[in-house]
């Protein structure tokens, strides 16, 4: 057949994952309990239909099963996070031994099925022990976290070739200390750029480690959720906002990650306004020497902003929504369900930026994915016939193409995600697998996009 897109030889076709969100046994085989355990007993209101995440997707008894599945539908790689309270139940100290022998079985497994592990470190899930020393807001943590990651990289780094340090750290910034949709529920922006900061003083240090170690053809990166800021119009005040929330929401994880330095421009705002975080005596050293070699970039939809429409209340605590307000664009296609904006040419628009303004960066689309609600109503004979989900895809993967054949530097795609999971207080409301899952019986059935996806992938293009 002849192919109208076709992709580079060995790009990655694959999915994402992350340890909370799949595993189950939440409180099995020695696992220490994370935040999400805990926020869950304090508060189980604040999740979906009230399910938490105790036993979630159950990949913890049904990897071989998902992996063999991931073969079938032609993976060549895939993404799950280590949960560092099951690796160290207390997130310092002892190493639990089951921990190591289930995660050394899942990384053996995917070989065997000819798809590559690229292991994330982090995926928003502090240990509860060392939330309560402060978690990021804490150096001691930051000390934990690289204990942590090197330990990761002893125990896998023979087989493990592709590390990332964390997934989205702006997310527990975001949701744990700016707009409360994360424990712990603080609002406090002084606190949010020390724990923003911290974050990538622990990831420098995980980079600092892993090069160290000298694994041989091993790279190390950092997957973040980049969201182009577009601004209503050319008009200097748009453009300013836009600027500003890009320096915020973008440029505050992307700089100091590949190009090892904060935007100055962010520095003095922040200064400005008495928000800088405290530093240490090394660290802008740290930061430069210890860049990522590959760069994880998650899309899902774009950040449009406009000027703001009034001052903000000099009684409100500081925000970076001081600055802009969000501008819903008429006309735009959105997915009702998550209540986002569908905008594929966004994946182009990124990876033109990486190329022109960061040197090209070895890259790959880590996440991308479409949450829909109620995906039973999409069953004829036995399957979910998800074709916006295929459509979705397809979109954005043509522009990817286009980005490629610009000179980007792009490797790969991964969905968000290989089977329907458990989200962060969204439970299963929407919907994103290949595979569903039966909350009850914890069975997989392949949707419709699982064989076209196996198409895409074994043709390597569409």
């Amino acid at each position: 057949m002849s192919l109208q897109y076709r992709f580079p030889e060995g790009f990655w076709w694959g999915s994402a994952a992350s340890a909370t969100q799949t595993e189950g046994a939440a409180s099995d085989g020695g696992k220490g309990k994370n935040i999400w355990d805990y926020w869950y007993q304090q508060q189980p209101n604040r999740f979906f239909e009230e399910v938490g995440p105790e036993t979630t997707s159950d990949f913890y008894h049904k990897y071989k099963e998902d992996i063999q599945l991931m073969n079938q539908i032609g993976h060549n790689s895939f993404r799950p996070s280590i949960s560092w309270s099951r690796l160290i139940p207390s997130g310092t100290g002892e190493v639990n031994q089951e921990a190591v022998d289930f995660y050394n079985n899942v990384i053996d497994e995917l070989i065997a099925n000819d798809v590559e592990p690229f292991i994330n470190l982090f995926h928003f899930d502090m240990p509860l022990e060392l939330q309560e020393k402060g978690g990021w807001e804490s150096r001691e943590v930051v000390e934990a976290y690289t204990v942590y990651a090197k330990t990761c990289f002893e125990l896998f780094g023979d087989r493990v070739k592709k590390w990332f340090t964390f997934n989205e750290p702006i997310v527990p910034v975001e949701g744990g200390y700016l707009y409360d949709f994360h424990y712990p529920n603080v609002v406090d922006a002084k606190k949010a750029f020390q724990v923003a900061y911290n974050t990538m003083i622990a990831h420098a240090k995980a980079v600092k480690e892993f090069k160290s170690l000298d694994v041989k053809d091993g790279k190390i990166g950092i997957i973040l959720n980049l969201t182009p800021s577009y601004p209503r119009s050319q008009n200097p005040a748009d453009l300013k906002a836009s600027h500003i929330a890009d320096l915020f929401f973008n440029r505050s994880f992307l700089d100091p990650a590949v190009l090892g330095e904060y935007p100055q421009e962010l520095i003095d705002l922040l200064q400005e306004h008495g928000q800088l975080p405290s530093t240490v005596t090394g660290d802008a050293e740290l930061l430069k020497n210890n860049t990522v070699d590959l760069l994880g970039v998650n899309y899902y939809q774009p950040r449009r902003v406009k000027a703001k429409e009034s001052l903000p209340n000099p009684y409100s605590p500081f925000m970076p929504d001081w600055f802009f307000d969000n501008y819903e664009m008429p006309g735009r296609k959105m997915n009702i369900y998550r209540g986002w904006e569908i905008y594929e040419k966004g994946i182009y628009d990124i990876m033109i930026n990486l190329k022109e303004n960061y040197g090209n960066i070895e890259s790959f689309i880590s996440e991308n994915g479409m949450g829909v609600q109620d995906e039973a109503r999409f069953i004829k004979d036995g399957r979910i016939e998800d074709d916006y989900r295929i459509e979705f895809i397809q979109g954005h993967l043509k522009w990817l193409y286009k980005a490629i054949e610009e000179g980007c530097n792009a490797r790969g795609y991964h969905l968000w995600t290989f089977m329907d999971n458990w989200s962060w207080s969204n439970a299963y409301k929407n919907r994103y697998g290949f595979f569903s899952v039966d909350i009850e019986t914890k069975e997989r059935t392949a949707k419709k996009s699982a064989s076209w996806f196996a198409d895409v992938s074994n043709n390597n293009g569409f």
